[in-house]
């Protein structure tokens, strides 16, 4: 009997600790408030006004301090005001209409070139743009002046604003918490797909398991920024204390681990090889499993606000991996030097992830005062943020080209509806916006689910309608659909097109008839994403391949500037400061959005693509340059003898031209060379038996001919 009780508040636990939880509380209290007070005044023919304009703030939303939070609100309500009073104004005139429709769509998109809050707003703002005219066009006629509509949206929306500033103001540190626990889980999916790659079995395709890893990477890129957003907007110019201060301490924590999981010290294939009759590898693997276990306990101790558990037996573990290290030394014939210098490095690496997991004695972490700074990505005046727009227009930006295609599908959408009906058209071009995304492959999956959660939706819609005729018993199905959009909405897009289909139905069947919008809306659904599929195809088409070379070019040179930021530490000592957090962080955005852009081109047309398999061994070659640069940046410490030190400061520089020259040639279009043939030599490692400048000189080599790979796998890309 104590079992069951127990764990229904282990289940309330979790689902309090859910990242989704706060904003789905805060849309059922606003839509089950709005629906009370339209019911409660005798204003239900204005709830669907109401409820959209709920919908439309809470899309709006951002997780800020409240300070920011009740500026970024006013921003929208204003932004708002403007746009639901300019359909209402030009609603009679559709020339005019159809003007204001094409240039606001495109400065609202041009805008979101400022910062992503920016970005936020703006599409909600067109978001709210269509709510209108739907508001106009169906409630419109019930109701006793024009104006009631946009002030109706108005009223939602500021309603949410308000319920959405008290949380923040209430629970002003719970976004940081699951925005730093949902990166110690990518983290933990990273350390799994780190832990195959030690795998010491014949035929294993490391290959496909680097492909998994460099997805992987790509959301605890996202994660890192993400969270270092939110520590930004709590801290501001202040320094931070108490709870701020843990979790940036946390912060940077999670950083240098993805710095040290994310390094590669030797070709896994030669490691598993040499190895292979050695339990040494099958150790580190052991250890990187149990270290990806830990970071999901701390995920689920910041979500719970919980201690984070002890994990069993990780200690156990790193001492039994270095006596399998100190057996292979004592072997009578013990691998090549080279290879367990490598080894050793590894090991070191793995415990100092350990040291950073337990945090009793974290390891190469800033010092507090100006090293702990964090660069704040926002525009700090209005001129710096007009010089942001302005850098995006040209329709080589892909910013530039989704603004126009997206005002054009808009446009030719207007014409459509009024072609087609004029009397519930505008699903038109709410699909149509909704749908248009900036690529290609975007596109055609949100067109997909789309379609698929809207013809679920109506179903749904009219089968509650034929279960549940009473219109006072469907007001909670339209809420707890309303919750149910929100709450899928970022994982799960077509149930949440099914929950906001059916959401609709049910709105419009408090002031009309439910069954009425059910043929107009799939109607609809289908000519929007005909219009935005037509759009992405014949209006200046944003192919991936097109700029293949350039997101190469960027990668290359930011992965130049942090590899001069690391060999200068070898020569100044290890220090974790701004500028080598910047060109650590540049190097690894830039590698998630070769991986993006990649992905995308997966999805294009076979002509506009350049071959799946090269495309996938090109992003393998990438990530591995990256994690062979990373494992530089894990060891940095001050060399001491003076030979070592200039050696690899001549030697790390000439690395450094050669990506910068790859960089150039493939930026102008020109073909990639190889760099100059002769080898990195090892002789200061055999000579001085210096280890930290043998392994230094190793990796830079493994860089070079990785660089080489790269080369010679852009040039035949190019030739397909």
């Amino acid at each position: 009997m104590s079992a069951l009780p127990l764990s229904l508040v282990q289940r309330w636990r979790r689902l309090r600790g859910s990242d989704r939880y706060a904003e789905c509380l805060r849309v059922f209290v606003a839509l089950g408030g709005a629906i009370v007070w339209c019911a409660g005044t005798d204003r239900m023919a204005g709830v669907v006004a109401v409820l959209l304009g709920v919908i439309a703030c809470a899309l709006a939303e951002t997780e800020d301090h409240w300070r920011s939070r009740l500026t970024t609100l006013l921003v929208t309500l204003a932004c708002f005001a403007v746009s639901s009073g300019s359909v209402q104004l030009l609603f009679p005139y559709p020339w005019l209409f159809a003007l204001g429709l094409t240039l606001s769509t495109f400065v609202l998109s041009m805008l979101g070139a400022v910062s992503e809050r920016y970005a936020t707003v703006a599409g909600a703002t067109l978001l709210l743009a269509v709510y209108t005219m739907i508001g106009a066009d169906t409630a419109g006629a019930t109701l006793t002046h024009p104006w009631h509509t946009p002030l109706l949206l108005l009223a939602g929306a500021a309603w949410y604003g308000v319920l959405s500033l008290l949380w923040s103001v209430m629970a002003p540190q719970q976004a940081v918490r699951h925005s730093l626990a949902r990166l110690f889980e990518a983290l933990a999916n990273v350390l799994e797909s780190k832990a195959a790659l030690f795998t010491p079995v014949h035929g294993v395709d490391r290959e496909a398991l680097q492909l998994s890893l460099a997805v992987r990477n790509e959301r605890v890129v996202e994660a890192l920024n993400d969270t270092r957003l939110l520590l930004i907007d709590r801290m501001r110019a202040r320094r931070p204390r108490g709870a701020s201060a843990a979790r940036l301490r946390l912060y940077f924590a999670a950083q240098d681990i993805h710095e040290r999981v994310s390094s590669a010290h030797y070709p896994y294939d030669a490691l598993a090889e040499a190895l292979f009759h050695s339990d040494v590898l099958f150790r580190c693997e052991h250890l990187l499993r149990l270290q990806a276990h830990a970071c999901r306990q701390r995920a689920e101790a910041l979500r719970l606000r919980i201690q984070t558990p002890a994990t069993a037996g990780i200690a156990e573990s790193v001492a039994d991996l270095h006596s399998a290290l100190a057996a292979l030394h004592a072997q009578d014939h013990p691998p090549a030097a080279h290879l367990l210098r490598s080894l050793e490095a590894v090991i070191r690496n793995l415990s100092a992830i350990q040291q950073q997991l337990e945090g009793e004695a974290p390891v190469g972490l800033p010092a507090t005062g100006t090293e702990s700074l964090l660069q704040n990505p926002g525009p700090q005046s209005l001129g710096e943020a007009w010089e942001r727009i302005r850098a995006q227009l040209t329709p080589r930006s892909f910013r530039f080209r989704h603004a126009v295609r997206l005002a054009l599908a808009l446009l030719v959408g207007y014409g459509v509806l009024h072609l087609v009906h004029p009397r519930h058209g505008y699903w038109i071009l709410l699909t149509t916006l909704l749908v248009c995304q900036p690529s290609y492959g975007a596109t055609v999956r949100r067109l997909l689910q789309r379609v698929t959660g809207t013809i679920t939706g109506l179903v749904l819609g009219w089968a509650i309608l034929r279960l549940v005729p009473g219109l006072t018993w469907q007001l909670p199905l339209i809420v707890a659909s309303g919750v149910l959009f929100f709450a899928a909405r970022l994982r799960r897009y077509p149930t949440a097109t099914a929950a906001i289909t059916l959401f609709v139905v049910l709105c419009f069947n408090q002031v009309g008839s439910g069954y009425e919008v059910m043929l107009p809306r799939l109607m609809d659904t289908i000519i929007g994403v005909v219009i935005a599929a037509l759009a992405m195809r014949l209006i200046l088409p944003d192919w991936q391949g097109r700029r293949l070379d350039e997101v190469l070019a960027d990668m290359l040179r930011h992965d130049a500037s942090y590899l001069t930021r690391i060999v200068e530490q070898y020569a100044s000592g290890r220090r974790d400061d701004l500028d080598y957090r910047i060109a650590r962080r540049d190097a690894h955005n830039a590698n998630a959005t070769l991986s993006g852009v990649l992905a995308n081109m997966l999805r294009e047309p076979d002509r506009h693509r350049r071959g799946s398999e090269m495309l996938l061994r090109f992003l393998a070659a990438a990530h591995t340059l990256l994690g062979q640069l990373s494992a530089l940046g894990v060891h940095r410490q001050a060399v001491a003898a003076p030979a070592a030190r200039e050696s690899i400061q001549r030697e790390g520089m000439r690395v450094v031209a050669a990506l910068e020259q790859l960089a150039d040639a493939l930026a102008n279009g020109l073909e990639a060379t190889p760099a100059a043939s002769q080898a990195l030599t090892d002789t200061l490692a055999t000579r001085d038996a210096d280890d930290i400048a043998g392994l230094v000189l190793s990796q830079l080599a493994q860089i070079l001919a990785q660089r080489d790979q790269l080369a010679e796998l852009a040039n035949a890309l190019r030739e397909r």
